[in-house]
């Protein structure tokens, strides 16, 4: 019956086996988004009961992908809005950046409570709400990175192309999309990846979480891998380790990769002599008559739109010399643009003032050996989180220079990296606090591994993605004049390398306060494990309802981590681009 029903679509239907195949994808997509919404439209559960049977894995596993990929979908719109209001005015650059600097060094647990809370009231009774605030929470570990990047190639398209399109009459959305969504694409989808591994990151806390006396749990593969430990099932954790990894191995085969050389088409250098990419999956929907037969229906929809539209187009016409001919004409619409931009800025000055009130009404509730406290949890977790950035340097440089300008090593380690980083590392952390616990090293110090796990994956990706871009004529150059070994990195590699290099600095310091979070309180064979610090404070405040200390914890942080980047990062990045960026 299958193979008769295949028979008569590629010879009745003029399908090819890749118009089947591609098919086969899309209905699986389809099927993949009807499930997810039956999911979220279910009454309301608050702690849905997690079946650790290996059959109930594949459900699960589709359900933390949904929200991981919808998360990222809303991530991009965020990142292409921020991106072009940042970059289009200086007002708002001013305003823009302070904020995402604030947005992002607030953790996960810091947005939880009014995410869970403020959407379970407001959508009562359905599953919807504790939905959509797991997809936020995976938002607010996605979008940060996305947003900076698109914003800095916007800063950095050059300006001969600007000129051309000034020239050619473009109008503003058609800049935006024939010439800085292209330029930024690159960046864009090794960010993306980025952001989707920042997701898996915090898979566990998203789907099952304690507020208080309240427990929330959502059907899903961190879920599962959560309560697995919670039960000490070795099993249970080995069929999650597996279904994470056939997860991540699939979407980087299926989506990843054809997406990165699609993407290499926009490139702005000329570049020559590498070997070009490819992707099964892009070749068989380019050799697809699906995309032809789409743009055919495409053409035809649109001109009978046209056709149905001429009279319409032709009273709007007369109406609107009528309109210019009379004595009051009505107001410009750019007043009602201004008058409602107005509008929206006071309401959000309105609720940032509102938010800070909220704020120092619960510190002003914590007394003094609370703060004290406080304090010494912030120093511990910052020495941690520079010993973590400064370990992951030591072996991320050598590593991303090596896989950045060999062609044949990028091909092969690359595509491993890849997988490697975008598993989820808090899953790992049981397994690595109980293999050091046996070793005799204790959370404390053990803590600062965890935090490698993650963090040094901004500093390897941040330096591939630098040195590859590399002019080859540079490269040349040094082999014309016998610039080898230590000297050839000293006036080549690591110049070129440093202005990404400081990008990843930034990323990995944040990545590894956000890691704190789960790297000093960590739930390994059955017993809770706790270092002195403040990302465990913070867990612990948030597992207790503790909402004054929940607030001083996340103000400190945040503290830290702003005035971190404006006193050392910021400076630190304008140094590295006026002495080592490489200009094309």
């Amino acid at each position: 019956m299958q193979n008769a029903l295949l028979e008569f679509l590629t010879r009745r239907r003029g399908l090819s086996l890749a118009d089947v195949l591609v098919l086969g994808l899309l209905a699986a997509a389809i099927g993949a988004m009807v499930a997810f919404a039956r999911q979220a439209d279910l009454p309301f559960a608050q702690a849905v009961q997690i079946d650790l049977s290996p059959a109930a894995l594949p459900r699960y596993t589709l359900f933390s992908l949904m929200r991981g990929v919808v998360a990222l979908v809303i991530s991009y719109v965020f990142a292409l809005v921020f991106g072009v209001v940042a970059a289009s005015s200086r007002a708002a650059e001013r305003v823009l950046l302070p904020i995402l600097d604030i947005l992002q060094s607030i953790p996960v647990l810091g947005f939880l409570p009014g995410f869970v809370l403020g959407l379970v009231a407001l959508i009562p009774g359905r599953n919807l709400g504790l939905e959509l605030a797991a997809i936020l929470m995976i938002f607010t570990a996605q979008a940060w990175n996305l947003a900076l990047s698109f914003y800095n190639s916007l800063k950095t398209v050059p300006e001969p192309l600007r000129d051309a399109c000034a020239i050619a009459g473009w109008p503003r959305p058609t800049v935006f999309r024939r010439l800085e969504v292209p330029a930024a694409a690159p960046g864009l989808v090794w960010n993306g990846m980025l952001s989707m591994a920042g997701g898996w990151f915090f898979l566990m806390v998203n789907e099952a979480f304690q507020l208080g006396d309240k427990d929330f749990r959502l059907p899903g593969i961190g879920a599962y891998m959560s309560v697995a430990v919670e039960h000490g099932d070795r099993r249970a954790i080995t069929l999650a380790l597996i279904a994470m990894v056939v997860m991540i191995v699939a979407v980087d085969r299926v989506f990843w990769r054809p997406v990165v050389v699609w993407a290499q088409k926009f490139r702005l250098d000329d570049s020559a002599g590498e070997a070009p990419a490819r992707s099964w999956i892009l070749e068989l929907l380019r050799r697809s008559r699906l995309r032809t037969h789409a743009r055919a229906v495409r053409r035809r929809a649109l001109r009978t739109v046209r056709i149905a539209h001429q009279p319409i187009r032709r009273s709007l016409r007369r109406a609107n010399r009528v309109l210019r001919r009379m004595p009051r004409p009505l107001p410009p619409t750019s007043w009602l643009v201004r008058i409602s931009g107005w509008v929206l800025l006071a309401g959000a000055a309105a609720s940032a003032v509102w938010g800070a009130w909220r704020v120092a009404e619960l510190i002003t509730r914590i007394d003094r050996a609370a703060w004290g406290t406080l304090g010494i949890a912030a120093g511990l977790t910052f020495a941690r989180v520079l010993l973590a950035v400064a370990l992951s340097t030591l072996w991320a440089v050598p590593a991303g220079v090596l896989i950045g300008r060999s062609p044949a090593a990028s091909r092969v380690l690359q595509p491993i990296i890849q997988v490697i980083a975008s598993f989820p590392a808090p899953m790992l952390f049981p397994l690595v606090v109980l293999g050091l616990a046996r070793l005799g090293v204790g959370l404390g110090v053990g803590a600062v591994a965890l935090m490698i796990l993650s963090a040094q994956w901004y500093i390897l990706f941040n330096v591939i993605s630098a040195v590859s871009a590399l002019p080859p004529q540079l490269s040349e150059a040094t082999a014309v004049f016998q610039v080898t070994g230590w000297r050839r990195w000293r006036m080549l590699y690591l110049p070129a390398a440093f202005p990404a290099l400081v990008t990843g600095w930034v990323t990995a310091a944040g990545g590894a306060w956000n890691g704190s979070i789960v790297a000093e309180y960590v739930q390994a064979g059955g017993t809770l494990r706790t270092a002195t610090g403040l990302g465990s404070l913070i867990s612990v405040a948030t597992a207790q309802a503790n909402f004054p200390l929940l607030t001083g914890g996340i103000v400190i942080m945040s503290v830290i981590v702003v005035g971190w980047n404006r006193l050392v990062w910021r400076p630190l990045a304008t140094h590295a681009q006026s002495h080592y960026g490489v200009t094309q």
